[in-house]
């Protein structure tokens, strides 16, 4: 429809503002930073002025008005009335509770065995009669609720780990309110990871440990196995050894190119949002969803906004939508010192963060690294991501999957249309650019996932019988009641 007149026009006419645009943005003289900002705001003008946006400058729209008579409009504007009064139409409320936390998403039995102020850890039920020695411990990123690597049975990360053999302990976040609004990166370090990664390897009979963390939780992640790596560890925690190995999911450790969300992360932006935390003591998930919106607003503003309110079509949810919409808090303080030491000042990267008082190093790491990038990630972009590469020595199994942020890692075997490439480097082996290595790594349809699952079982020791979960360490069952919290905003 879109090649018939007068739309084939309007279709050319915005594609050549988009490129016109893209070159007016690169003026000479004007640093990359405000070039980036000055070409983002212009796409952003660019997709609300988008001809698809307009009943009467889209032709699918048009076409399915005069087929229907009308109706999708009307129903388009039930739609909209909905949302902008906050009060939901029946097929929204049919449509609220179909996946629920614990009945339908979150479902893998098991028992949380640790909790403190800050966590709650939970260790799944074994599923095969022999297990590997090492148990997996999973920290996700504390601005998301766990579940999302613990989603509907058939593409849950956990219920995948446990079924091919493996003990999984997984970090549930506190949602914060109020009374958090001090609580720091420290606090986050110690109780949210030295803390459980201590109880899980209580829990486990004095085992070692495969770690693996997901977005901000792999930053920190690497901060802690980091200090754990150092000589003489970490002050405190003597009897706690760093993990045998580490996998970082759309993880960054080097903020200096950390892509679109970056343009918002200056002392400007940092000042603001302190302002806006202060009062309350946290950042909402409300406002933390905003951003996210603003960075895709293209697919998650005017196209869905077009196709409900223009076509009558309801978006149908799923079960990652769905978590996507249980959104988290973070207390200001910790949300402050995080944006200022990893993304202003790059700490970390530049071996100067510091824990218990020392700098730590990436290039302390000892352990072989499985480090997983996603092809279309604006949250951590994956040659962000690869520069790990640079900055320590140790054997990098390196992934770059198709899919982005969060589809991308969730990615379980079966699912249609994914592919990966993969390559590993040797310890102290040549250094390649993401570009080189892009050209030379072998290309898998499918899922990451076997690849992963098989690399943990190379670095484990022989299989041993499973253990059940003995009930004098079980506080109560999974999903745990931290996953649960939820506040009005």
């Amino acid at each position: 429809a879109w090649a018939e007149w007068p739309f084939s026009q309007w279709r050319a006419g915005f594609r050549n503002a988009e490129a016109f645009w893209r070159e007016a943005a690169r003026v000479p003289g004007v640093g990359e930073h405000h070039t980036a900002m000055v070409n983002f705001f212009a796409r952003q003008y660019l997709d609300m002025l988008n001809p698809a946006n307009g009943l009467f400058t889209n032709p699918v729209v048009l076409k399915q008005t005069a087929a229907s008579a009308g109706a999708n409009l009307v129903k388009g504007l039930g739609n909209w009335v909905a949302d902008a009064t906050g009060v939901p139409t029946a097929e929204d409320l049919a449509m609220r509770d179909q996946f629920k936390v614990g009945v339908d998403v979150a479902v893998t039995p098991g028992k949380v065995v640790y909790r403190n102020h800050l966590v709650e850890l939970i260790r799944y039920a074994p599923q095969t009669a022999t297990v590997q020695p090492e148990p997996v411990f999973i920290v996700p990123s504390w601005i998301m609720k766990y579940y999302i690597l613990d989603l509907s049975p058939h593409n849950s990360m956990a219920r995948y780990l446990v079924d091919q053999g493996h003990t999984v302990y997984m970090l549930s976040w506190r949602n914060p309110d109020e009374r958090d609004r001090d609580l720091t990166m420290d606090d986050y370090l110690e109780m949210g990871v030295l803390e459980a990664l201590r109880a899980a390897r209580h829990d486990a009979g004095a085992a070692e440990l495969h770690a693996m963390g997901y977005c901000l939780g792999g930053t920190l992640l690497a901060i802690a196995v980091a200090a754990l790596s150092r000589a003489g560890g970490v002050a405190g925690y003597p009897d706690l050894p760093a993990p045998k190995t580490l996998t970082l999911l759309a993880a960054q450790v080097d903020f200096s190119e950390p892509g679109e969300l970056g343009l918002f992360i200056d002392e400007g932006q940092v000042t603001l949002l302190d302002h806006i935390t202060k009062g309350q003591g946290y950042l909402t998930g409300k406002q933390m969803a905003g951003s996210f919106q603003f960075l895709h607003s293209r697919d998650l503003v005017w196209t869905r906004q077009m196709r409900e309110y223009l076509m009558g079509e309801r978006e149908q949810p799923n079960d990652l939508m769905a978590w996507n919409a249980d959104t988290t808090r973070l207390p200001a303080r910790m949300h402050h010192e995080y944006l200022v030491a990893l993304y202003l000042k790059n700490a970390f990267a530049y071996g100067r963060y510091r824990v218990g008082g020392q700098p730590v190093s990436l290039s302390d790491l000892r352990m072989p690294v499985f480090l997983v990038g996603t092809e279309r990630d604006h949250v951590s972009p994956w040659r962000s991501v690869y520069k790990l590469h640079l900055l320590s020595d140790v054997e990098i199994t390196f992934v770059l999957c198709s899919g982005g942020h969060n589809a991308g890692i969730i990615s379980e075997p079966g699912h249609h249309n994914r592919r990966y490439r993969i390559a590993t480097r040797p310890e102290r082996g040549e250094w390649h650019s993401a570009d080189e290595w892009l050209q030379q790594a072998r290309q898998v349809e499918g899922s990451w996932w076997p690849a992963w699952e098989s690399w943990l079982t190379r670095h484990s020791g022989a299989p041993v019988k499973a253990r059940p979960i003995p009930a004098s360490h079980a506080l109560g069952n999974a999903p745990g009641q931290y996953v649960m919290q939820r506040y009005a905003e």
